[in-house]
């Protein structure tokens, strides 16, 4: 069940926020007609107080946990070769990892 879907884009990357009954996930994505290449998700439990967990994609298997969002920005910009200032954010989105 979705209980909140949010998209943001820039850059040729298109982000969308979503709340499940677990977690909580920004998963970025080449826009249509991007140079972009790659996939990368930060989720996060419901409650927003675990780790950040990064993974290749939203259902995808997890690479990484980090504590803080910028780090996880990091990692996502890195799956995508892009900068970490490039990402779009959903507003919604913002609070991960606080």
């Amino acid at each position: 069940m979705t209980e909140t879907d949010e998209h943001a884009e820039a850059n040729g990357i298109t982000a969308t926020y979503t709340e499940t009954e677990t977690e909580r996930i920004l998963a970025f994505e080449p826009a249509a007609d991007s140079s972009v290449r790659g996939r990368a998700a930060i989720a996060q439990n419901i409650d927003g107080y675990a780790m950040l967990k990064v993974r290749p994609s939203a259902d995808g298997d997890e690479l990484e946990r980090y504590y803080g969002f910028d780090m996880a920005l990091d990692h996502a910009a890195e799956l995508l070769s892009v900068s970490p200032h490039e990402l779009p954010i959903p507003p919604a989105a913002d609070d991960l990892g606080m």
